[in-house]
C-alpha cells in the first residue's frame, strides 16, 4: 500500500501499549534523541533506536498492512508493541521532524512489511474464495465429497465428547447443590480448576471458562452464594441447552454453540459474499484482560451507515499480545462478517478498503434506549453480560457527600441524563483513573460515553472530548 497514512494521536497510540509500563517506557523513548534514520511513507513507520548495545534496535510498525497493525523490533521484548514501537510511534504521533517522509522504506524494514503484507494478501484471498480455496479442494475451489465426509466426521466427534463433558457437568452441579453451597465456599479454587480442565478435555473451552469464573465468585464478598447459585443455573442452562440442540430455533442453537466453544471458521463467514457488510466502522473501544493462558482483545466497533455495533475478538498465547489492534477515535472502510447467533455481535474482520482514517463522533442514543438494547439482547441471549452502547448528553455524577477518600470515589457514581429524570448505575470495578477522567472532561457538563451497559451496571470505555475520542 503506497501514500502517508493518517498521522495519530498519541491517545490512540497509548491504547495499542500492552500495559502500563510499556506506557512508560514507551513516552521515555518519544524524544529524537535516541532515533536516527526514522521515516515514514508508504503506510509505515520505521527508525533505529539506540540501545544499550553496540547495535541499534531496528523498529518497525506497519498502520495497517490489510490486518490491522503490526509490530517489528529486533529488541528481546515479547510484548507487542513494545516499549520502542510505542517510543516511535508517539515520535511520529507528534509531527516531529525527526521522522521524515519517505517515499520507501530501508531494505531492513521493507523486507519484514513486504512478507507481512504478501500474507496479507494471500489471507484475504482465501477467505474470497480465492486460489487457497482451490489449492484446499478440487480445481472449482469447493472442498471435494472426501473432504466433507471427513469434516462431518470430526464435528461428530466434537460434538459427542462436549455432550459428554455437558452431562458431567450437570452431574457436579447436581453434587455442589446436594451438599450445599457453603461447602464451594471452604473447597477453594483446585475444584473449580479440575471441573474446568474437564472441559478442556472434551473440547467445550466456552464451559471450561465459565466454571473459572464460578472460582472467584466464593470470594467476592457479602451475598456470594446468590450470585453463585445464579451462575450455576445459568450454567446448567447452557448445559440443557447443548444437549437439547435440535429442539431449538436455529438462531438460538448458534449462540448455544457459540457459547460452549463451537466457533464458525472467520475464514468461511467471510467466504460467503451476502454475509459481508461493508461499512464505515468506527472504532469505539479497545480492552485487553487474561482467560487463562491466553490474553483476549475485544474491540468494539460502530457501523457508520448500518448502524450495528460489531465486536471482534482476538487472542494472544504465552503472555504475547494479540497482534490485531486498531486505534481508538480511527476508523475504516471495511468488510465485516458476523457470527451466527440469536443476537449477532461477533464479528471477523475481512478486506479493508484503505488505511484507518480520522474517526467521527458517534450521534449516541438516550439512556432509555441503552436500557431496551440491553432487555432485547438478554431475551435473545441469557447469558449476555452486557450490550454496547454509546450514550449522548449525559452527565458522570459523584455519589452524594463524597470527600475524596477511597471508598466514596469509587462507590456510587452514575450517568445521569442531562434532560432527563433518568441515571444508569456505574458498574463496579470501574477504575478511578476512568472515573476522574471523565469527570474532569465533562466538566460538569453533557458527554459523549461508550461502554457496555449489563446487569452490574454501565462500564464506560470512550468518551469524546473536542471531537477526539480518549480511551477511559
Amino acid at each position: 500500500m503506497g501514500g502517508h497514512a493518517v498521522r495519530w494521536t498519541a491517545e490512540q497510540v497509548m491504547a495499542l501499549a500492552p500495559d502500563d509500563a510499556s506506557r512508560r517506557a514507551g513516552s521515555k523513548l518519544s524524544a529524537p534523541g535516541p532515533w536516527s534514520e526514522a521515516g515514514t511513507g508508504i503506510g509505515a513507520v520505521w527508525g533505529l533506536c539506540k540501545g544499550s548495545g553496540k547495535k541499534p534496535y531496528q523498529t518497525v510498525v506497519d498502520l495497517d498492512g490489510g490486518q490491522g497493525p503490526g509490530y517489528k523490533c529486533s529488541c528481546p521484548s515479547r510484548k507487542f508493541p513494545c516499549k520502542h514501537a510505542v517510543g516511535l510511534l508517539l515520535l511520529w504521533a507528534g509531527g516531529d521532524a525527526a521522522v521524515a517522509e519517505e517515499d520507501k522504506a530501508p531494505e531492513w524494514a521493507d523486507g519484514w512489511l513486504s512478507g507481512r503484507r504478501e500474507r496479507a494478501t494471500r489471507a484475504t484471498s482465501r477467505a474470497s474464495g480465492g486460489a487457497g480455496a482451490e489449492e484446499a479442494g478440487g480445481g472449482d475451489g469447493a472442498p471435494s465429497e472426501q473432504q466433507r465426509a471427513a469434516a462431518r466426521q470430526r464435528a461428530e466427534r466434537r460434538h459427542a465428547r462436549i455432550a459428554a463433558g455437558a452431562e458431567e457437568l450437570e452431574q457436579r452441579l447436581a453434587d455442589l447443590l446436594r451438599g450445599g453451597l457453603a461447602g464451594a465456599g471452604q473447597a477453594g479454587y483446585a475444584t473449580w480448576d479440575e471441573m474446568a480442565a474437564r472441559m478442556v478435555d472434551a473440547q467445550a473451552p466456552g464451559l471450561a471458562s465459565r466454571i473459572r469464573e464460578l472460582g472467584a465468585i466464593p470470594a467476592s464478598g457479602e451475598g456470594w452464594p446468590g450470585r453463585l447459585l445464579a451462575e450455576c443455573a445459568l450454567l446448567h442452562l447452557l448445559d440443557q441447552g447443548f444437549l437439547r440442540l435440535d429442539t431449538l430455533p436455529e438462531p438460538l442453537a448458534a449462540t448455544v454453540r457459540g457459547r460452549v466453544g463451537l466457533t464458525v471458521d472467520a475464514a468461511e463467514l467471510l467466504a460467503d459474499e451476502k454475509a459481508r457488510v461493508r461499512d464505515e466502522w468506527l472504532v469505539l473501544a479497545q480492552r485487553d484482560s487474561e482467560e487463562g493462558r491466553l490474553t483476549a482483545r475485544r474491540i468494539w466497533l460502530y457501523g457508520r451507515a448500518s448502524g450495528r455495533h460489531a465486536l471482534l475478538l482476538s487472542f494472544g498465547a504465552a503472555g504475547r499480545a494479540p497482534e490485531l489492534a486498531l486505534p481508538v477515535g480511527t476508523s475504516l472502510d471495511a468488510d465485516l462478517a458476523f457470527y451466527p447467533g440469536a443476537r449477532p455481535l461477533r464479528a471477523a474482520l475481512g478486506e479493508r478498503h484503505g488505511p484507518p482514517a480520522p474517526g467521527f463522533v458517534p450521534e449516541g442514543g438516550a439512556v432509555p434506549d441503552a436500557l431496551a438494547a440491553y432487555a432485547s439482547g438478554l431475551a435473545a441471549d441469557p447469558w449476555l453480560d452486557g450490550w454496547p452502547a454509546v450514550l449522548r448528553d449525559v452527565v458522570p455524577v459523584p455519589p452524594a457527600g463524597a470527600d475524596g477518600s477511597p471508598v466514596s470515589r469509587t462507590a456510587g457514581w452514575t450517568l445521569a441524563a442531562a434532560d432527563e429524570d433518568v441515571a444508569l448505575p456505574l458498574a463496579p470495578g470501574t477504575s478511578d483513573t476512568a472515573l476522574w477522567k471523565l469527570a474532569a472532561i465533562s466538566g460538569g457538563g453533557p458527554v459523549t460515553v461508550f461502554g457496555e451497559h449489563g446487569h452490574r451496571g454501565f462500564a464506560p470505555h470512550t468518551t469524546w472530548s473536542d471531537g477526539r475520542a480518549v480511551p477511559l
